[in-house]
């Protein structure tokens, strides 16, 4: 039996929560977190014996074996230590840091203590995305030179003023935001390649002036808001150009909020010798996501599979993490391809910053 431990009572922590509790020989024993009516709304929900405030008092108790992390994200790099240093194996909402400093730290807590990390990366996870990497394996378009990968929101701002546009809190906006997830995918279908160097700029435009709410309400009432300019402390839109290890180029952009067409779009395109593949997901649709392309006989021709997603992805990922808590190899679950992925995420931010290319370290 293993014995989880949840910290976090949002969407993402009752995710957790649910999850963990479907999964035969796995028992939700604890619930951290600072709502104190829904705090114990949800521990009479699923019966649960220990409740807190604090999550320092989640970490210690001794009969825990896992510490499932879903707060905002200047917190996943504290508690996640604590738990490594305490025993526990971890399993941690994207992203794994606000900067590769911390999620260094958290990997090598994870190697020291010698217990598994393991990071929320869901749509990795689309039955489209599986298909692909599947066709890229069976049939293949070539070498790869170049990739476009996005997540465009006409007005998708999650919680304006909120924790997810303060910096401290949050580490960013959109790009750490969404971007995980749109990276995670891009990478897994190339077949890990390792990002050398990265070109970027970040923009802030609409979030200051109050605009592209995902909430409509919660929108007029920032835009009437005084010094609300002031407030919004990220950025809601980034845009860089990535250069790989194999000599590969990729189009990266991801937007909260934007004048636009595009509308809780996601994109994945990528383009080979012999031919391309394109991942298109408006508003998380469940069919009709992909598109191959090739010359057949001197023609071009478009493939068109019949890929139905079924959701439920992030009871997935639990569920494989628990298997990797269960198996022996816990060397491979340390964080590291984690770490990787917001090491880009962080060199794009210093980019924006500095207004040059940055390279990371091999």
């Amino acid at each position: 039996m293993l014995r989880v431990g949840v910290v976090g009572l949002g969407y993402a922590g009752t995710t957790h929560l649910t999850s963990f509790a479907a999964i035969p020989g796995v028992e939700v024993v604890a619930l951290a977190g600072k709502e104190a009516d829904r705090l114990a709304s949800l521990g009479t929900e699923y019966n649960l014996p220990h409740l807190f405030a604090d999550w320092q008092q989640l970490v210690a108790l001794p009969e825990l074996d896992v510490v499932s992390i879903a707060t905002p994200n200047a917190l996943h790099h504290p508690i996640a230590v604590a738990a490594l240093a305490a025993g526990k194996h971890v399993f941690c909402e994207k992203p794994l840091a606000l900067n590769t400093a911390e999620a260094a730290e958290m990997v090598q807590a994870a190697k020291d203590n010698d217990r598994v990390l393991e990071v929320a990366f869901n749509h990795r996870r689309r039955a489209d995305v599986q298909f692909a990497r599947r066709y890229l394996d069976e049939v293949g378009i070539g070498r790869i030179y170049h990739s476009r990968a996005s997540w465009k929101r006409r007005a998708g701002i999650p919680g304006l003023f909120s924790w997810f546009t303060n910096k401290s809190m949050a580490g960013g906006g959109a790009l750490i935001d969404l971007g995980p997830h749109v990276l995670d995918s891009l990478l897994f279908l190339l077949g890990e390649p390792r990002v050398v160097a990265v070109s970027a700029v970040t923009h802030g435009e609409l979030g200051r002036t109050g605009h592209g709410a995902m909430n409509k309400q919660e929108q007029m009432a920032s835009t009437a808001q005084t010094g609300a300019s002031s407030a919004f402390e990220v950025e809601d839109l980034a845009s860089a150009l990535f250069r790989l290890d194999d000599g590969s180029s990729v189009a990266f952009e991801i937007s909260w909020a934007g004048h636009t067409v595009d509308d809780e779009d996601i994109s994945i395109e990528l383009l080979g010798v012999y031919g391309g593949l394109r991942l298109f997901v408006p508003r998380y649709a469940s069919d009709d996501t992909l598109r191959m392309y090739r010359d057949v006989a001197g023609e071009p021709v478009t493939i068109v599979p019949e890929v139905h997603v079924p959701g439920g992805e992030h009871p997935l990922v639990i569920a494989e993490f628990v298997d990797a808590v269960r198996g022996e190899d816990w060397n491979s679950h340390r964080g590291d391809f984690a770490l990787h992925r917001t090491a880009v995420l962080d060199a794009c931010y210093r980019s924006a910053a500095e207004g040059r290319e940055v390279r990371l370290d091999s």
